[in-house]
C-alpha cells in the first residue's frame, strides 16, 4: 500500500535587512529599539510587505498549519540575545497569515497566526564569520 502521508516541505525565505544611515545592515526591528510609533509602524509594514512578497515568490501553498523559525547570522561572534529578534519575527509571521484587518498585509497562507495554525519556534542566532543574513524557515506541516 503506498504511503499517503507526504513529508513536510521546508521553505527558506530571506528577510531583507534595511541599512541604517551609516550603511550597517541591521534587523528591521529589535526589542531594544525605542522608535517613534510612526517610524516603528513604517518598519513593521516594510517587513510584512517584503516577507509576503518573498514568500509569494517562493510558491508556498495555502495550508492549515505552518512551523516557522527566524534565523539570524550577524557575521561576527559578539554576544547577542535571540529574544531581541521577536519584533521582527512577529511582523514576519503576520505577513504569512491572514490579517485581522483587511488593510493589513497578509499572504493568507494559514487562516491565522494562532498556535492552532502556526507553530513559532524560538529565533536562532548563528554566530561566526560570514555574510550577514536574516531568514525564515517555513515548514508546511498539514
Amino acid at each position: 500500500m503506498p504511503d499517503t502521508t507526504a513529508a513536510p516541505t521546508v521553505y527558506e525565505i530571506d528577510v531583507p535587512m534595511i541599512p541604517t544611515r551609516r550603511g550597517a545592515m541591521v534587523p528591521p526591528l529589535t526589542a531594544n529599539m525605542r522608535l517613534h510609533w510612526r517610524a516603528e509602524a513604517h518598519r513593521i509594514r516594510n517587513v510584512r510587505e517584503l516577507v509576503a512578497n518573498t514568500a509569494n515568490d517562493a510558491g508556498i501553498p495555502q495550508c492549515q498549519h505552518l512551523t516557522v523559525q527566524l534565523h539570524y547570522r550577524p557575521g561576527d561572534n559578539r554576544r547577542r540575545d535571540a529574544d531581541n529578534l521577536y519584533p521582527t519575527f512577529k511582523a514576519a509571521c503576520d505577513a504569512l497569515a491572514r490579517g485581522p484587518r483587511r488593510d493589513w498585509v497578509g499572504l493568507e497562507l494559514v487562516p491565522d497566526d494562532t498556535p492552532e495554525h502556526m507553530t513559532k519556534l524560538a529565533p536562532v542566532i548563528h554566530p561566526g564569520p560570514g555574510d550577514r543574513r536574516l531568514w525564515l524557515t517555513v515548514e508546511v506541516t498539514r
